[in-house]
């Protein structure tokens, strides 16, 4: 396997395993058989588009063609979207209101 194909199955298994869902229910879900799914999870078969646009749409990820030149920058929009830096350290911001304020400024 490829290290792409591997980043790609790791990030179906880690967002079926965010949404709660068993390799049974992402199948009746999804349409994709469960054998297959179980199968393209261990990587022992190549990873069909159709199947994988299947399981995207169940699971809230987006597949997108993008020029290799763009993927650092939609890799750090990714990254800052999320919450972490490129060591996957959480990102805190530099400035935020606070709770307190919030309401403060709602009773005025």
């Amino acid at each position: 396997m490829s290290y792409i194909t591997d980043q790609i199955l790791e990030s179906l298994r880690e967002a079926r395993a965010r949404k709660g869902f068993s390799q049974r229910e992402l199948s009746a879900r999804s349409g994709v058989p469960q054998s297959h799914i179980s199968k393209i999870e261990s990587g022992g078969v190549d990873l069909r588009v159709s199947s994988l646009i299947a399981l995207a749409r169940v699971l809230d990820l987006e597949l997108f063609v993008a020029p290799k030149k763009s993927v650092p920058a939609i890799k750090s929009i990714i990254r800052s979207a999320q919450g972490h830096d490129e060591d996957g350290e959480q990102v805190t911001p530099a400035y935020s209101l606070d709770a307190d304020y919030m309401e403060d400024s709602a009773d005025e």
